[in-house]
């Protein structure tokens, strides 16, 4: 008998310090996996960018600035894989270029891949769909269905909708006369969605304004032309790809020098979409945002990685804000006066790039 109470007494006592160990127990954070397969508590993520293009270029390092921004207060190890393919775009460069990249994400193994901009979608990010690794793209002009993106598992991003008809009002506004505008872009593949969507909003052009061109230049000697053409039958250019003509010995001519001689050899006002082409010589844009982009892309993968959300939970939507940017030293070589009131309402570039960089 005294040895049953003895007994007794020992349950009771393990019983109440059991009880405040399952307690803590069942309070602690277990390390469950989200619907992607991604733990949303791990402390540290590995996450690889993948650049269509190259860096330094603000378009690109603006996307990226804004992905790290928003992942800024979690352990984040990054790589960096650059296409390079705005200077080097033959289809054998942009294969090899895929396939390296697409090693890298089998060796590496990171939690998460962040694409910017079409060729990597076309030559890194369409071979992963439905696969575990989570994507995240920004910058692409393309219709991700082309891709074969919507209904995947995996993958998820930030389009690319240029400002068109906004832009074209900013033009109007500096230069009230303009009515008829030629479109100028490259062999590259974003222009195809581009001009789709262009197409779509002609009829949202201001009164009297009209395209009368879609020219696709191959050569930096059939740009120079042209353009000398253009001179005498239309009263701007909308100036969109400018990246991959050629020389006379095949070999890409570097936009920017593009741009310089544009600046100094054109009496037409131009515009474009993106706000580096201003700095070197394009007078007027609403750009798109490349930080914006990025910051968007950004937060979309911290819910991802740090909150366990599925990929195929986030639509793939375009950013809406613009911001305007005016280079007024081209409208002062254009001999164009610009309303003050309309240079405090937007960035005003007072330099060529090329005159802090000699």
């Amino acid at each position: 008998m005294e040895n049953a109470e003895k007994s007794k007494a020992i349950k009771t006592a393990l019983s109440i310090l059991l009880i405040p160990l399952a307690i803590i127990f069942l309070m602690s954070p277990c390390e469950t996996e989200g619907s992607n397969g991604v733990s949303p508590l791990r402390k540290k993520w590995k996450v690889l960018h993948i650049m269509s293009y190259h860096s330094p270029w603000k378009w690109t390092d603006d996307q990226f600035n804004g992905f790290k921004y928003a992942l800024r207060d979690l352990d984040v190890e990054y790589r960096v894989f650059q296409m390079d393919t705005k200077r080097r775009n033959s289809k054998e460069w942009m294969d090899k270029a895929g396939r390296e990249a697409r090693r890298l994400i089998e060796t590496w193994r990171p939690d998460l891949v962040y694409t910017t901009d079409d060729y990597a979608q076309e030559y890194v990010t369409s071979h992963y769909i439905n696969k575990d690794i989570p994507f995240v793209f920004s910058g692409v002009n393309g219709n991700p269905r082309e891709y074969g993106f919507f209904g995947s598992s995996n993958i998820t991003g930030v389009l690319e909708e240029e400002h068109f008809i906004p832009s074209v009002r900013l033009l109007k506004r500096i230069v009230p006369g303009v009515k008829k505008i030629a479109v100028i872009v490259d062999t590259g593949k974003t222009w195809e969605g581009v001009l789709k969507r262009m197409r779509q909003k002609l009829d949202r052009l201001p009164t009297g304004m009209e395209i009368v061109s879609w020219d696709v230049i191959r050569t930096f000697e059939e740009y120079k032309q042209r353009m000398k053409d253009y001179q005498a039958k239309v009263d701007a250019i909308a100036l969109l790809g400018i990246f991959t003509y050629k020389d006379k010995k095949g070999n890409n001519v570097p936009y920017r020098k593009v741009l310089r001689w544009t600046a100094e050899n054109s009496r037409l006002p131009d515009f474009s979409f993106w706000r580096d082409r201003i700095s070197y010589g394009t007078l007027c844009t609403v750009t798109v945002s490349g930080y914006e982009q990025g910051l968007v892309a950004g937060r979309i993968a911290r819910g991802i990685l740090a909150e366990g959300r599925s990929p195929s939970s986030y639509a793939m939507e375009p950013t809406v804000k613009g911001e305007p940017v005016i280079s007024l030293a081209r409208a002062r070589k254009l001999g164009i006066k610009i309303e003050s009131s309309l240079l405090l309402a937007v960035q005003v570039v007072t330099q060529f790039a090329w005159e802090k960089e000699e």
